[in-house]
């Protein structure tokens, strides 16, 4: 293990809230680090989405000693910390299970008639905790109070030399959890990181492993695609890897083509001018589901396959579905500025409350289905604070200075 007193990542970024837990468990006495991608995205100057804390704390102790914190799990055991809006997760050290562990479990699950517990709730040494993590830059614990990183699998060796590295064989590591494969190319697209060579190979030979993990842990990695900075490209390794024709056969349908492959590249690589919120999974998929439209272009069967892409494929929820059909479904009626204004006050108002508008104006505009005096009608009236502090300032900018 190496311990760094001065690690080069932005102390100052970290959010105040992590670093007085971490602080207040030290204070009762107990071992406590922030962790894994907190602590990788603040060493690669990336402001962290959410952070996690691990500590050599049980559960009820980190209950006992941190206010506004509740236990959740069954068989993983662990602590969110409430403060306002954010939650902050707080894990005790693990150690993988051993084979009198893992006996001893299924012997008390025989004598409750009931099913094995869960080997993940073995409480260990930081580094054993460490060493448990699946990329050595996810293995990097840091002390905001102390202001060290701990380092157990070399992961700033790793962090140095821009690499995703696998803690462990890399083959056997995706065999236990094959959703790690997408975890990589996330990553990799994420930090602009080389996936090195032994794990990519392992990527290569496992594809059937990945294509029989469940749709709902997929679909989360596909949403976190959609929340990189250029999601097309992430898209486009699954690809070039062979997967995406296992995962999402109608999507690889696309890029087989190069003329529809350039043509939904383009129209995700302006993503972050349709999706305002990437929290929103309407949005992203709906803005999905479109450069996925255009793509194919005038297809007969362009209903079916969206339907399969949707739901069997990208995991969409009916009611998300249901959504997304309906933003399509206002998008049309804007061209119809005339109509709208010959409906009673309060038709209008229902239309513009649609939760879908402001999206159906960002689609229409960037596709240009509606022309510029018909996006400033209903730009005004959707974002009218927004539009007109925008008027406000083009004019001041305008006068001529004296």
């Amino acid at each position: 293990m190496e311990v760094k007193p001065k690690p080069r990542l932005h102390a100052s970024w970290i959010d105040p809230f992590a670093k007085d837990i971490v602080q207040h468990l030290q204070k009762g006495g107990y071992t406590s680090y922030l962790v894994g991608g907190c602590v990788r995205d603040l060493l690669a100057g990336i402001h962290p989405k959410d952070y996690d804390i691990a500590t050599n704390a049980s559960p009820q102790q980190v209950k006992k000693r941190v206010y506004g914190s509740y236990i959740i799990g069954r068989r993983f055991r662990l602590v969110l910390v409430k403060r306002g809006d954010q939650q902050y997760e707080v894990a005790t050290f693990r150690r993988e299970a051993t084979v009198e562990d893992m006996a001893k479990i299924n012997q008390e699950a025989e004598a409750a008639d009931e099913l094995p517990a869960s080997g993940d709730n073995f409480f260990g040494t930081p580094e054993e905790d460490a060493l448990r993590r699946d990329f050595t830059i996810n293995a990097l614990f840091y002390d905001p109070v102390k202001d060290e990183l701990l380092d157990f699998a070399k992961g700033m060796a790793d962090m140095e030399a821009r690499t995703l590295r696998m803690i462990g064989d890399p083959t056997k590591r995706i065999l236990e959890d094959p959703i790690r494969t997408l975890r990589a190319i996330r990553l990799s697209h994420k930090l602009k990181f080389k996936i090195e060579d032994s794990l990519r190979e392992a990527i290569n030979k496992n594809t059937d492993a990945l294509a029989a993990a469940l749709l709902p842990r997929k679909r989360e990695e596909y949403l976190k695609f959609m929340r990189l900075p250029d999601p097309g490209l992430a898209f486009l390794e699954l690809h070039d890897l062979g997967l995406m024709k296992i995962l999402l056969p109608t999507l690889d349908e696309v890029f087989c083509q190069p003329e529809q492959r350039e043509v939904f590249l383009h129209y995700l690589a302006r993503w972050s001018e349709i999706v305002w919120n990437p929290a929103n999974t309407i949005e992203m998929y709906t803005t999905f589901v479109w450069a996925f439209s255009i793509a194919l272009g005038q297809m007969k069967d362009f209903e079916e396959k969206a339907n399969r892409l949707m739901k069997d494929e990208l995991g969409v929820f009916k009611a998300e579905g249901m959504a997304i059909e309906s933003v399509f479904q206002v998008q049309s009626r804007l061209r119809d500025v005339e109509g709208f204004k010959k409906r009673g006050a309060r038709r209008q108002q229902g239309f513009l409350k649609h939760e879908g508008l402001s999206l159906a104006l960002r689609l229409a505009k960037a596709e240009h289905l509606i022309s510029p005096q018909e996006f400033a009608f209903w730009d005004l009236l959707i974002h009218p604070s927004e539009t007109a502090q925008n008027q406000a300032q083009h004019s001041t900018e305008a006068e001529p200075s004296h």
